[in-house]
């Protein structure tokens, strides 16, 4: 029997794929933080693959259909988890019409199609699937299908781009040196207060005053981490508020919902971070 995540992928790829159905057809709002866009485009034209490290919340995701956009290519994400296979991502043969066909999995797809495939938290993936992935991140660009015996090489348009959260890191779930190593790392982090402000009005919709207090709430929780939090509110979160806000909610009320309780679970620090948000608020 197949795992839930196979039969979630599969059924997405039972029709024929239009390359085009992925493009993303409009500028998505980016703001940089550094030189990322400089050197993911190198990195795209010399065709070495990108790894992008950083918190959640931060921006990696955006950043990647931005990317997509600026190089007109398309995008094809794989939100990674424990249960995800090599086929599902490379492949297998279904029953459709009491006929066997094989259908191509995204990974596949994306090197067929000459489009960027991008593995979101790979550390969530089995470590037997990122293997699959080793032949098309480094000089070789295969991709190897031996249920279907066909091997793919990838085209000069094709990235593997993936990315990960350092701070999650654990004994079972780490990155391996020998995939981390065919990659080139981009390191994202949270903006600077002034650029976090410009962020949050512009997705939001909110003042800059309200945005203000969101964001020197967002440095406060971050100053928490470590001290029983895991992470401090990402910028996804003041987001988060803000358009709550921006809907009529009282700013107290909103980053009760949008903040503290989605930062944690623990009775004491949700009435600590309560307890700065009734400070700003």
């Amino acid at each position: 029997m197949r795992n839930a995540g196979a039969s979630k992928i599969a059924a997405s790829l039972t029709g024929p794929l239009d390359p085009t159905a992925r493009m993303i057809e409009r500028e998505p709002y980016y703001e940089p933080l550094g030189r990322e866009i400089e050197l993911f485009e190198a990195a795209y034209a010399t065709q070495i693959p990108v790894l992008l490290k950083g918190p959640t919340g931060c921006g990696k995701t955006r950043f990647m259909e931005f990317m997509a956009w600026r190089l007109k290519r398309p995008l094809i994400t794989v939100s990674c988890h424990d249960d995800l296979t090599a086929a599902d991502l490379i492949g297998r043969y279904l029953i459709t019409n009491n006929e066997t066909v094989w259908v191509d999995g995204p990974l596949a797809h994306a090197v067929r199609c000459g489009g960027i495939c991008y593995l979101d938290e790979i550390v969530e993936a089995r470590k037997d699937t990122t293997v699959v992935i080793h032949p098309l991140a480094d000089d070789r660009r295969i991709l190897p299908m031996e249920k279907h015996g066909e091997l793919l090489h990838a085209p000069k348009e094709f990235l593997l781009a993936m990315s990960y959260n350092p701070g999650y890191q654990s004994v079972l779930k780490e990155l391996k040196q020998s995939t981390r190593q065919r990659f080139v790392a981009i390191e994202f982090t949270y903006p600077n207060a002034a650029l976090e402000k410009k962020i949050v009005i512009a997705e939001s919709g909110i003042g800059p005053g309200v945005a203000d207090q969101l964001v020197r709430l967002a440095e406060m929780t971050r100053n928490l981490k470590g001290n029983g939090l895991d992470e401090g509110a990402s910028t996804r979160l003041l987001v988060h508020a803000g358009k709550l806000i921006a809907r009529g909610i009282a700013p107290r009320e909103a980053c009760t919902g949008a903040v503290a309780a989605a930062l944690t679970d623990d009775a004491d620090m949700l009435r600590a971070v309560n307890e700065l948000i009734s400070s700003l608020f």
